[in-house]
């Protein structure tokens, strides 16, 4: 999956931060997901012009000794398996 995939949100989701709640959300056509952790962060570098590989090293520069690596490719191909990302 890293490598060659650029991922960017599908055209139907919308990347939304809920002031009152203090949360991110994704705004899906009759749907709300609700956003844990640093899940907005991650999905905010998905503009499809990072590939994998580029977002993985920018959050581990962002969040030295996190496993970054290991957690974030698969947590965007669940994502895109859900059609979410593109």
């Amino acid at each position: 999956m890293s490598g060659t995939w650029r991922p960017a949100l599908s055209r139907s989701v919308m990347l939304r931060h809920d002031r009152v709640r203090g949360t991110d959300l994704l705004v899906l056509p009759e749907r709300v997901v609700v956003l844990h952790g640093n899940a907005g962060s991650v999905l905010r570098l998905c503009d499809g012009e990072r590939d994998v590989d580029g977002i993985v090293a920018e959050l581990r520069a962002r969040h030295p000794g996190a496993p970054v690596a290991e957690e974030v490719p698969d947590f965007l191909g669940r994502l895109r398996e859900e059609g979410w990302l593109t």
